[in-house]
């Protein structure tokens, strides 16, 4: 299998963090397998692959570039370079470490990446292939991700909020158990990432970081020997309706905050989720929901680790909603 060994400053030295440029590679990726993440991605995904498939038919040697760096089980280690941290650096800062890559790591990256089997196509143009591949990233962010991005980043930030409530309850194994499909915490300081027999890599002394992003699988990078990093899929729904517009009238007597919060709790969701969909931070939502629950407006139960919170009969009144079923109804994937 394919084994980590992290040991326990390591592990507390690790930490979660957010990456546009992440989050570019796996929209291209999503692109080249023509194959959402999720259902809501659909949408995306038709409107964007017909520009993406005209700009490749139009340069088929970046369209030979991205055929050998998106192998079915391995990124091009060029591609995916581990994020910085603390999080200081901008998209463009990050895509300036894959433009000024070296031809030669990129094309030895690629060799790999393909088993040998690399097109000659791209030895001839070796010193183009750096700024090919950021190129068209930075198609990708601006043409397809970037008005999205606020969005997603504040669903990715709930992802990690409810990752470190996990740690935090459960610890290690609870938030590292099946974040990514193979990966699992055997304890001990043993990170199993996948199925694959490789040769452990002690982690030691080095900086580990989590990323979420709409990725199927994710994958694994690293910058030896002291930054390592874990890509994993977003536990939330990325494209969803957009939240409902509180009546005026209500923002009017509760605010317009505690008023969107109120609205949104039709439907049971726990404090993560009602952050990434309003926008609010953690601190602002907790207080709507203290007020909320003090007033009877809401309740909250249980479920698993979580703690969802839905509107009474006497918050459907306020908000003008027709009673709710009998039934829970539908829970959003954010823990």
């Amino acid at each position: 299998m394919g084994l980590w060994l992290v040991d326990a400053d390591t592990l507390a030295r690790s930490s979660f963090v957010v990456s546009p440029l992440v989050e570019t590679v796996a929209c291209l990726t999503t692109l080249a397998v023509r194959r959402p993440p999720h259902p809501g991605v659909r949408p995306w995904l038709d409107r964007h692959l017909p520009d993406y498939d005209e700009r490749l038919r139009a340069d088929p040697v970046t369209a030979l570039l991205v055929e050998a760096a998106l192998q079915p089980r391995w990124i091009a280690d060029f591609l995916a370079p581990v994020p910085p941290h603390p999080q200081s650096l901008t998209f463009r800062q990050e895509l300036g470490r894959i433009r000024g890559a070296s031809p030669d790591t990129v094309l030895a990256d690629l060799d790999t990446a393909t088993g040998g089997r690399l097109p000659a196509a791209l030895a001839r143009h070796r010193d183009e292939l750096p700024g090919r591949a950021a190129d068209l990233l930075e198609w990708v962010w601006s043409s397809t991700l970037q008005p999205l991005w606020p969005r997603r980043r504040r669903l990715f930030e709930a992802d990690v909020l409810s990752r470190t409530g996990q740690l935090s309850s459960g610890g290690w194994a609870a938030a590292l158990d099946r974040m990514r499909p193979g990966m699992r915490w055997l304890g001990d300081g043993r990170l199993q990432i996948n199925r694959t027999d490789n040769p452990p890599r002690d982690l030691s002394g080095a900086r580990l970081v989590f990323v979420p992003a709409s990725v199927h699988r994710g994958w694994v990078s690293w910058d030896e020997p002291h930054h390592y990093a874990v890509v994993y899929p977003c536990s939330g729904p990325l494209a969803e309706p957009a939240a409902p517009a509180a009546p005026e009238a209500l923002s009017r007597l509760l605010g317009p905050g505690r008023a969107a919060v109120l609205v949104l709790l039709a439907a049971p969701r726990s404090t993560t989720q009602l952050v990434a969909l309003t926008g609010q931070g953690l601190g602002s939502v907790g207080r709507h929901l203290k007020v909320l629950l003090d007033a009877g407006l809401v309740d909250r139960r249980r479920a698993g680790r979580s703690v969802l919170y839905q509107r009474t009969p006497a918050g459907d009144v306020l908000t003008g909603a027709a009673p709710k079923s009998t039934s829970p109804g539908p829970v959003d994937d954010i823990a």
